[in-house]
């Protein structure tokens, strides 16, 4: 569940609150029930870990990959390979 941090617009009082991205906003401030908005975080704390998946699975087409007319082997013109398929 993300973390959403609110700030309130009478006595500025911050606060961050734990909820399910389908929960509606907090409207009221929990210390002088004042009005709430929820602030846009710049410290998301996103983190990549591994050797990342766009090298490793697409960064070039599999040589077994069939091409447009099915043939395991590229063709030398698939534009005429496929008008004839």
């Amino acid at each position: 569940m993300p973390v959403y941090e609110y700030k309130c617009s009478n006595c500025n009082y911050r606060f961050e609150k734990r909820q399910s991205i389908n929960d509606q906003p907090i409207k009221v401030c929990p210390q002088c029930q004042g009005e709430v908005k929820r602030v846009i975080s710049k410290n998301t704390n996103f983190i990549l870990k591994g050797s990342g998946f766009y090298r490793n699975e697409y960064s070039s087409q599999s040589s077994s990959a069939p091409s447009c007319c099915g043939m395991t082997n590229p063709c030398n013109d698939p534009k005429r390979c496929c008008e004839n398929k």
